[in-house]
């Protein structure tokens, strides 16, 4: 009420402020005419007016609100990452049956452009393979991993914000199924060679779509965090691997 207020008495303010402006200026030059022909003008313009700055204003603040909702995405995603991703991408990469692969690939990570990350995407969507030697996964202490993340990623998937990130949320889903698959195994020692081939069809749904959210992240930390761009270099899961 108090706001309304405040913006009533302001308009009203206004006005009287127009009206004594127009009384000055009639006492001042005693043209009415004059005075009525560019009050039309004035207000036949008005239409216009609002046009050009709805339009104007529409579009600064519509940009505004992406920026600032991207802003909040990639802090969603750099918690992700810092609390459980980097260690499951860790997981993958060594279970990959091409290390050398990878570490060709990523090797000069570090030093790639806005180009190269768009080059590199490409092909991670187009031609990276993705061969997840299911022997190498530690089955129980990969379920206990992602038992132990489930509550976060639950929080996560409950953000609103995530809804308007689909390739995002399309990894937590992925994430979560491969999470209830390991669930419904009680003791990992009794798995079968179905059971195995079967979890390592969900391991490689969901390696490829951490590697690439992990990718877009790292490039909107270098552009816009370098510190945390530096830091991520430093222990990156995808050359871990290389270093051994």
């Amino acid at each position: 009420m108090k706001k309304s207020s405040w913006k009533m008495k302001f308009g009203l303010g206004l006005i009287i402020l127009s009206a004594i402006i127009y009384i000055i200026h009639y006492m001042t030059f005693k043209d009415a005419h004059h005075i009525f022909v560019f009050l039309l003008e004035d207000i036949a313009f008005i239409p216009i007016e609002v046009l050009i700055v709805s339009l104007i204003l529409h579009r600064i603040l519509e940009e505004r609100e992406k920026q600032h909702m991207l802003e909040k995405l990639n802090m969603l995603i750099g918690v992700f990452f810092n609390e459980a991703g980097t260690k499951l991408l860790k997981t993958l990469v060594m279970s990959d049956s091409r290390p050398d692969y990878i570490c060709s690939f990523f090797r000069d990570i570090q030093d790639w452009n806005d180009s190269d990350f768009k080059n590199k995407s490409k092909l991670l969507n187009e031609e990276f393979q993705y061969d997840i030697d299911i022997d190498k996964v530690d089955i129980g202490k990969f379920a206990n991993l992602l038992r132990s993340k489930r509550e976060f990623l639950l929080g996560l998937l409950q953000n609103p914000s995530l809804l308007e990130h689909e390739t995002f949320t399309e990894l937590l889903t992925a994430v979560f199924h491969l999470e209830d698959e390991l669930h419904h195994h009680t003791n990992y020692d009794d798995l079968t060679k179905e059971d195995y081939e079967h979890l390592k069809g969900d391991i490689e749904r969901v390696y490829p779509l951490l590697v690439r959210e992990w990718i877009v992240y790292i490039k909107y930390i270098k552009n816009n965090y370098p510190y945390l761009f530096s830091l991520a270099m430093r222990y990156n899961p995808l050359l871990e691997k290389c270093n051994m």
